[in-house]
Formats: structure tokens, sequence, C-alpha cells
């Protein structure tokens, strides 16, 4: 973050550092590096006094967890429970400007799945959801050498688990990668004052030219307390709103002028093609936090996606947020905006974050790059009564996390029907899914929602299909008219699933939301698998470029998801390598996506 020419921090212009872009503050203390580890096969931690102790049989690099090779553990195999533990040091509590008569609060951003956390062997919390953020109030127990202990479990035969791509496996195997235990994303301590924010909610409604701020506070204020908002673009003001608050919830709306001027309107709003992004600061009482948002529409009607009030192709990639040294732990945050960066340069608009809440410093380079985001919940494999709690709870906490972002413009919650594989034929899983998509409306309407991807959707927004047919003229036939399109709805999807249950789709936009998936194994990966085989960079490109002319000549499509950005392990169906090397050069895989090919 950097202060503007009046004084005020610009949190649209940071570089991704900060865990939670928007809702910073500028003093925090990273707790990342070197932390002493141990696995705990015998679950005998506990009775051996590790929460006081902390352990000592090894170290570990936080927050890359211990499958990966960054981690300096790299042990892929079946642990259920592990530990950490740290000690908190002076320059630690000077980073986090912590000073008599505030708190001190100990964030996660992420530990897979279910953890408790002690500071001089008292338990300070518990959480549990392996994506989902979470913060403890350590002020009354933390000092300059208190000791951090976390206890995390994490069963990798629980399938009630919203797991995602972590394999129920020893192994991988087809779709499925290495496990990612414990401690996955950042770990910080901040200090705020006794009233302060801690959680900041933006939605935008640019035909009405307002913005509403939306605020919950530690607690309910001692007296009516003095707040105050202001926004600007690019060192413009664009609006001041000062008022009391004597509750722990505030909602504050912001008119905004210049978007009643409707010859320059367009000049604030974020897309793709303009991230525009505004500044805020949010000042309650004593306590002063940076943010930033993005204005913007998004809905669906007559059989197209709209981005701000204008007909919008979306050209996705899916993604698996998978790294090979990391694993589901981002390397840094620089890596997370190269990560934008190269799906920009490949000629997409979008991307799916698969079966993974990504986390919030990839939507930070989303939202200032340009790039729309589909955020979709990690699948549990099982539908049970625990498997239905865990992924609401989860997906509702993420939703509530991430609703501020711009980038995103579309709900997943869920896909292929993974944890409700026999949607089809009982009416629990069909009233699951319902209720998913309602929950997430009446958190959030101002995006679509898809309730299942690729099949067996019921009440979706947006009919996406998954289909993996590798001859060209053959997806060129199912997808070049509507009423094609329109048959397939009417019969079965090409899975031989039928691919809407219930809702009225007449007027839903229809996106082909994963195909391709073509092999080209270029490191000679063991069990190396994708849904067809190239046998030399001509031959996939060849294959690809057919595959993407067979879209682009859809009359009837409203966009597309690629599958896939990278291989992944055993999954060598990328564009690029592992290590994000493209397979062919990078202008011809982008002539493709943006249907330039042959022009």
């Amino acid at each position: 973050m950097i202060d503007d020419d009046h004084g005020a921090v610009r949190a649209s212009t940071q570089d991704g550092t900060y865990p939670r872009p928007q809702l910073a503050r500028p003093a925090w203390a990273d707790l990342t590096g070197t932390w002493a580890f141990a696995h705990d096969d015998a679950d005998e931690g506990v009775a051996s006094g590790w929460p006081a102790s902390g352990v000592s049989q090894g170290e570990i690099v936080v927050p890359f967890p211990p499958e990966s090779a960054a981690s300096g553990v790299a042990d892929t195999g079946m642990h259920r429970v592990v530990w950490y533990s740290r000690d908190v040091t002076d320059s630690d509590l000077e980073a986090a400007g912590h000073e008599p008569g505030r708190r001190l609060l100990l964030h996660f951003g992420a530990v897979d799945y279910r953890c408790d956390v002690w500071v001089d062997g008292a338990l300070v919390g518990s959480h549990e959801g392996g994506h989902t953020p979470f913060a403890l109030d350590v002020t009354d127990i933390a000092r300059a050498g208190s000791r951090l202990v976390v206890r995390v479990e994490d069963d990798p035969l629980d399938i009630a688990q919203p797991r995602g791509k972590q394999d129920w496996r020893e192994d991988p195997h087809v779709i499925w990668y290495h496990r990612t235990t414990g401690i996955w994303q950042p770990v910080w301590l901040e200090s705020v004052p006794p009233l302060h924010v801690t959680a900041l909610r933006w939605t935008a409604d640019p035909r009405a030219g307002i913005v509403t701020a939306d605020l919950e506070l530690s607690g309910r204020p001692a007296t009516a307390t003095d707040a105050a908002i202001s926004l600007s673009f690019e060192g413009r003001q664009l609006a001041v709103i000062r008022t009391v608050v004597t509750e722990n919830e505030a909602t504050v709306v912001l008119p905004i002028p210049e978007l009643r001027n409707g010859q320059s309107y367009e000049e604030l709003l974020w897309s793709p093609e303009h991230p525009r992004l505004i500044d805020a600061t949010v000042t309650v009482g004593d306590d002063r936090v940076a943010s930033y948002l993005g204005i913007r529409t998004a809905h669906v009607a007559r059989g197209r996606f709209w981005l701000n009030d204008r007909p919008y192709y979306v050209r996705s990639v899916l993604n698996q947020g998978y790294w090979p040294d990391t694993h589901l732990a981002a390397p840094s945050a620089t890596a997370l905006r190269d990560e934008v960066e190269l799906i920009r340069s490949l000629g997409f608009n979008a991307t799916r974050v698969h079966q993974k809440f990504e986390d919030p410093r990839f939507l930070l380079a989303a939202d200032q790059l340009g790039l729309l985001v589909w955020g979709e919940a990690p699948g549990s494999y099982t539908f049970t009564r625990t498997a239905i709690e865990r992924t609401t709870r989860e997906w509702l906490e993420v939703v509530r996390r991430d609703a501020s972002h711009p980038s995103i413009v579309t709900w997943v919650p869920l896909n292929e029907s993974w944890g409700v594989q026999h949607i089809a034929s009982d009416p629990r899983m069909q009233h699951f899914a319902r209720a998913l998509v309602s929950m997430t409306k009446a958190l959030d309407p101002t995006r679509p929602v898809v309730s299942n991807d690729g099949w067996e959707q019921v009440d979706t927004d947006i009919v996406a299909i998954h289909d993996y047919e590798w001859r060209p003229e053959v997806v060129r036939e199912r997808y070049l008219t509507d009423a094609g399109i329109r048959r397939l709805i009417d019969t079965t999807g090409p899975a031989g699933r039928d691919l809407i249950l219930s809702g009225d789709v007449s007027d839903a936009p229809v996106m082909l939301t994963e195909f391709g998936g073509i092999s080209f194994d270029t490191d000679a990966a063991e069990g190396a698998w994708g849904y067809s085989s190239a046998t030399s960079p001509d031959d996939f490109a060849e294959r690809f470029e057919g595959l993407m002319a067979a879209v682009h000549a859809s009359e009837a499509l409203a966009g597309f998801c690629y599958t896939q950005l990278t291989d992944t392990l055993q999954e060598t169906n990328g564009l690029v390598t592992a290590d994000r090397t493209p397979k062919i050069p990078v202008d011809r895989i982008r002539a493709a996506i943006t249907g330039a090919a042959g022009d």
C-alpha cells in the first residue's frame, strides 16, 4: 500500500504481501517461516504435554503443507494429526504495533482441516474448516517469549470433509492430488483498538449511483462512536460520509455523484479491460483500515452473461491452483500475481478456480489486473448430515469473505454432483443443492449462481455443460445452434446425465464449462493422463485449435471454460506444464482462445 498526494492509504496499489487485502492495517507481524513440527500418528501429543511445551522432533516452513517439498518435510504419507509450535518474539510484537490498552489478534488464513490453538498451555480457540480464515484474541496471555502451539487434525479417510482434489488414497490417481494438511495460508499478528472493524462488505449499485458499506465491529460500542468512510479514485475524492455507530453492525450508504453523470458513468466501472479500483478508508473510533472495491454489475438474461449491462463473452480456463513444490499453498504472493498474468497472457478473460477456495491474494491480483473469477467450493465425497453441515458452513464463510471482490462474478457451490452423487433420484440432495443456491442469493443477490456445474442442475442461473468429446466436428455439431443445445437439455447431456433437473432455464445462458483436457506429456509424468492424448507439439496444437474453432463457431454459447491451465501431477492436460511453461507458443494459444486463429 502507498499514500496518495493527500496522505490517504491506497489499498488498491498493495503488492499482495498483506494476507487480507480488503481490510488492511499498516502494522502487522508475519509469523510465517520456520516452526517446530511433528507428526502425531498415535495422537499422544495432548497427553504428552505438547500444548504447553510445544514440539521438538523437527521443523517445517510455514505456510507450506508438510506433504510439499517447500515445507522441508515432504512426507506425503497419511498422517491424521500434526503439531506446530513457535515462540512470540519482541520483534513480532513491535511489528504488530502492539501497545498497552490495545488488543492482540492472532490470524490464520487457512488450516486444513480442524485445529486447536494454545498460548503458553492455555487453549485460546479452535476452528473447523480447511479453507476459511479465523482470528483469536490472545491479548490477555501472549507476551514476548510466549509459545504458540497448534494441533491439526486432517483425517485423509474422512470423506465428509470438503476435500476437493485431495486424494483419499495413499498416492495420487486420475484427477486427485497429494493432500494439503495443516497450515497452508499466512499466519500473522495484528494489534487493534478495543473497538475495531472485524469485517467489511462492499456492494456497488452503479445504476442507483451508490456504494454500500456493511461494517461488523468487535462489539457494541459503549457510547455512540464517530465513524467515517471516504472513497477515492486515483487520488480524486468521490464521497465522504461521517456518521455515528451504536451497534456492532452498521450499514452506510455512500452516494457517488459522478455515477449520476450519464456521459462519464462508465469511467468508474470495473471490467477486465479496465480494472478500475476505488480506494476506501474506514475509521471507527480509534480504528482506521484501508480497503478497496470495484464498481460493476454482473447478471444473466436473454441467453447471455452481462457485465456492466453489456453482453460479455466469457473466455475462461480451469485452474487447479496447485504448484509442484507447494501443492495447494501458493509459493508466494508474487506467484499468485504471476498466475493471473499468465492466464491473461494466454487470451483468457476469466478463470474457474476448481475445487478450491483460493487465497485472497489471488483475488487481489485478479481485481488489480482484470480477470473474472468463478468462486467454486471444494466438494466432499459423501452425503451425510455431517457433510451437509460442513459444506454449508464453509461455503457461507467464504461467500462472506470474498463477496467484495469485483473479480468474482459467479458462485459455484457444487460441481459434477460431488457430494450429491444421486441427486438425479434423491429429493434430499436436490433440496440441498437448491438450498445452497437460495442461501447464496440471500447473502449475495448481485451475482449469478451455478447450482451444480456440469450436469444435474437445479435452479441454476447458467446452464453449465461438461463435454470432453475430442472430435471437433462433433463438438461443432452439438453447439453450433441454440436448437442443437436445447436438444441436449431436453434429452441427456454429453456425459449421459440429465443437464437440468428442475428450474426454468429457457432464458439462461449456456456455457461449455469443461472441455478439452488434451494430454500432452512433456515431462514423462508417471501415470500421465488426459481425456485424449497428443503425440507432439504440432499434434497438440492442431487438436487444441480444432476444438477452439468448433466452440467459437457456436452462435448460441455465452462462454466457455477450457480444461485446463497447468499440468498437475499425473493430469497432464494443461496448456502449460506444471512449472508454467507453455507447451506451444503463447501467441498461438492466445489466437485460438480469442478466436483470432486463422484470421
